[in-house]
């Protein structure tokens, strides 16, 4: 793929959380792109402390006035984000849940209003709230092996990061009720023919 050709020719990290949850590297080879990696296996799920690091790498990019593009991707092969993190989230107290929730719709909006494109290389799961996260980029691309879904009414959750308000403006409104109400995975190739 080639984000990982890109990733590969990187030398030169400027930024990465202490926990190296987030890798944002700036290509030499190509000026004026800024590649945003989540690095948090087996499965990229959102806990607080991954959330915090996006938002700082996000806030780095946004001073960034050079930057022509934004490319985020997953450095776990196979997994894009799996969502939230529901082991963090059984240790978190009930009044902390808001909280929680706007933390992480701030995060996917700090993404959307990023000034330069941001495009989103799916190569594997985007469940929950790793699809809520695509859909906060510009452009979406994934492999045939991709698979999304907002799978959080499987579970009886309600999608809190603003993916039942952008997947209608992305694929309309009745294949987004649909993907909505049913939870239903989407691989690769339907993804591309409804627009995802």
């Amino acid at each position: 793929m080639f984000v990982r050709r890109l990733v590969q020719q990187t030398s030169r990290r400027l930024l990465s959380s202490s926990s190296n949850e987030i890798l944002l590297t700036y290509p030499e080879s190509n000026p004026g792109i800024a590649l945003l990696g989540m690095n948090r296996p087996p499965v990229n799920a959102v806990s607080l402390s991954l959330g915090a690091s996006l938002r700082e790498a996000i806030a780095e990019i946004k001073s960034k006035k050079s930057l022509q593009g934004v490319i985020l991707y997953s450095t776990t092969p196979k997994i894009f984000c799996a969502g939230a993190d529901l082991k963090e989230r059984l240790f978190i107290k009930e009044e902390d849940v808001p909280g929680m929730v706007r933390t992480f719709r701030l995060m996917i909006q700090d993404i959307y209003e990023l000034p330069m494109p941001i495009i989103c290389a799916i190569d594997g799961v985007a469940m929950g709230g790793g699809l809520e996260l695509a859909l906060g980029t510009d452009i979406r691309i994934c492999s045939t092996t991709a698979k999304m879904a907002l799978s959080e009414t499987k579970l009886a959750i309600i999608p809190g990061g603003g993916g039942t308000q952008r997947l209608p403006r992305v694929v309309g409104v009745p294949k987004a009720k649909e993907l909505i109400f049913t939870g239903r995975d989407v691989y690769g190739e339907e993804a591309e023919k409804i627009g995802l």
